[in-house]
């Protein structure tokens, strides 16, 4: 059996998080331009949102005094690999100034501080709610 050299294994868990994170964010965005048309970037603001709450629930229950131990390695594939890969701020970036460009002042506005309230107020959210099961009594 070949063994890697950890940090080859680290990389290479990243990179295959990235992905499942990108094809995740893909399906996510192309379902809100669906449901809710092109117009105003939803399906990047649904992705913030959403990748905000998990990363902060994710981050608190496996932290040091969380509920479930998963080591660096777990760690690093869901936080920077999947969630990273899955949350678009770059995205959010260029459809802000494209907005911008397109004269959409009140867009391009409501997209930064929706973005930037919504995901603060999700991480938050996932950051209580995981601190929630990690006091809970299991019977």
């Amino acid at each position: 059996m070949i063994s890697l050299p950890n940090t080859l294994v680290v990389y290479l868990s990243i990179a295959a998080g990235s992905a499942l994170g990108g094809v995740g964010r893909y399906w996510c965005s192309g379902v809100a331009a669906r449901l809710f048309g092109e117009t105003f970037p939803w399906g990047t603001l649904l992705v913030n949102v959403a990748g905000s709450f998990l990363i902060g629930f994710f981050a608190t229950l496996t932290g040091p005094d969380g509920r479930i131990f998963a080591g660096s390695t777990v760690r690093q594939f869901v936080m920077l690999g999947v969630f990273g890969g899955f949350t678009t701020f770059s995205s959010f970036s260029l459809q802000t100034l494209n907005l911008v460009q397109d004269g959409e002042l009140l867009h391009a506005g409501s997209n930064i501080v929706g973005s930037i309230m919504l995901c603060l107020v999700a991480v938050w959210l996932g950051h209580i709610l995981a601190l929630s099961i990690n006091t809970m009594k299991w019977i």
